[in-house]
């Protein structure tokens, strides 16, 4: 069966390639329906402390269809892409990222609950399905962004992901 689901897409390491380049391996396995606009974020900490001494971060999120279950499009699919272009899990720096490629929504399922506390993740992903209503928040996608709209720090560039 084939499931609609979100992606949320980060690097900050020579970010504009890194993230077209990401949504041009994951269009050859699978069907890449819509790209969010692309959110620069200043560095945090684990913390939540900005690190403006770190590179920022480029964020956005794709709508994908795909008949695979979670587990094998994560790792058939999304981690040999990510190591493709040069991420090592468990790195020596943590704050380092050619490429993160996380499952947000698969179906009606939350796989990654950042959706919620995160604005990197909030802001792209409702720019692809503003009226999705959120399966445990019981929120739109909309009102979950509205709530990050003015957080310092962040803020959507003028990137084209699919040139």
């Amino acid at each position: 069966m084939v499931e609609q689901v979100f992606l949320g897409l980060g690097s900050n390491v020579d970010a504009e390639r890194n993230l077209r380049a990401a949504v041009h391996l994951l269009s050859e396995q699978v069907t890449v329906q819509t790209v969010s606009r692309v959110y620069r974020s200043i560095a945090r900490a684990k913390d939540g402390h900005l690190l403006p001494d770190r590179p920022a971060f480029l964020n956005a999120a794709l709508l994908i269809a795909t008949d695979l279950p979670p587990d094998r499009l994560k790792a058939d699919v999304l981690r040999p892409v990510e190591a493709q272009l040069g991420r090592q899990r468990g790195g020596s720096d943590p704050v380092r990222h050619p490429i993160d490629i996380d499952i947000l929504l698969y179906g009606d399922q939350v796989v990654d609950p950042e959706t919620l506390t995160r604005a990197h993740v909030a802001l792209p992903l409702a720019d692809l399905a503003p009226d999705l209503m959120h399966p445990t928040a019981r929120k739109t996608l909309d009102e979950i962004a509205a709530g990050f709209r003015d957080v310092s720090g962040i803020s959507a560039v003028d990137v084209d992901l699919l040139e």
